[in-house]
């Protein structure tokens, strides 16, 4: 393909800043198709960013003969319906993270993307962001010198929206969302870990629910090891306190110490013999243009990209572990 023209699955926030822009702004790559089963958000999501189609109806998106590749931005729970019917008719699919409600699902999509041959991407586009990069990098080059631990530490209050019972968010309904906020937010630090340590390969956990906010677990902890027999723990709460609120990932090593965020950006810290050092590295305004950019160089053929539906499995793999789900 020497042009990609797009059709969206899904027209919500997440496509508004994120990624919805990035696709017009990468060479040779433009949207021409929106769908969304509310008609008026619809036709107001085409109209405010100039696409010409718009759709209520997937397939009816999916059978658009002028759409190259599909982007799914919808909840977990429909994404292995969407991206298996778009594969089926040999077009390449991009899917919102994580890339399915559970690992069984993911192990669907897979079999569907090899059987036809049809590549399936997942936006786990932290990968490719400056910030991380940096992170990588310091690692790489032995600032801390062998890593022998990793830990993730993430609090954060519960959300106005968690307080109404009446219309709870959907990434706090299992069927919809795969299980709670640990289910959403998580697989950002787990995919980022795998990706600077490689599998992980053993994982357990323990959940809980203390704040009887809605059914899904507001509090998680865990214990997982990496296939190079590295060690790391993690522990998630939504219900925290303001003064307990963290976004944090810690690793450390024989020569040293390095810290960084997930979701705030806050200054990288490394400590070691030098002393303390802080690396501010700013990201672009949309944060997936980094990997929608490599995605379309790979659908050119002119790059390869492996933020891909195999890749993102074992996150949904680890997840499932911690939640103990089937």
């Amino acid at each position: 393909m020497k042009h990609i023209k797009w059709g969206f699955i899904g027209c919500g926030e997440v496509t508004e800043k994120k990624s919805g822009p990035a696709f017009s702004m990468v060479p040779n790559s433009s949207v021409v198709a929106v769908m969304s089963r509310n008609l008026d958000k619809v036709k107001s999501y085409a109209q405010r960013h100039n696409i010409p189609r718009w759709y209520t109806d997937a397939q009816a998106l999916v059978d658009d003969p002028d759409v190259d590749a599909v982007y799914i931005a919808t909840p977990p729970s429909s994404h292995a319906t969407y991206a298996i019917m778009a594969m089926k008719s040999g077009k390449p699919v991009y899917v919102e993270k994580p890339l399915a409600a559970s690992y069984a699902e993911c192990q669907r999509i897979n079999h569907i993307s090899q059987q036809t041959g049809v590549p399936c991407f997942v936006a786990y586009y932290r990968r490719y962001l400056p910030y991380f990069q940096r992170v990588k990098q310091l690692i790489k080059e032995g600032a801390i010198g062998n890593v022998s631990n990793v830990q993730i530490r993430f609090a954060v209050p519960p959300r106005d929206l968690d307080y109404n019972r009446d219309n709870l968010p959907w990434r706090v309904q299992r069927d919809i969302a795969g299980g709670g906020y640990f289910y959403d937010l998580a697989p950002h630090q787990i995919d980022l870990l795998q990706e600077m340590f490689g599998p992980i390969v053993r994982a357990h956990g323990y959940s809980a629910n203390f704040g009887g906010l809605y059914q899904t677990e507001d509090t998680v902890s865990a214990s997982f090891q990496f296939g190079n027999g590295l060690p790391g723990s993690g522990s998630w709460c939504f219900i925290a306190h303001q003064s307990a609120k963290k976004d944090r990932i810690g690793i450390a090593g024989d020569q040293g110490s390095l810290s960084f965020s997930v979701f705030t950006y806050d200054p990288i810290i490394l400590q070691n013999e030098q002393g303390k050092q802080e690396f501010v590295v700013p990201n672009p305004p949309h944060v997936q243009l980094p990997l929608i950019q490599n995605i379309v160089e790979h659908l050119q053929g002119t790059a390869h990209c492996n933020c891909d539906s195999i890749s993102a499995t074992t996150v949904n793999w680890v997840m499932d572990r911690i939640l103990n789900k089937g």
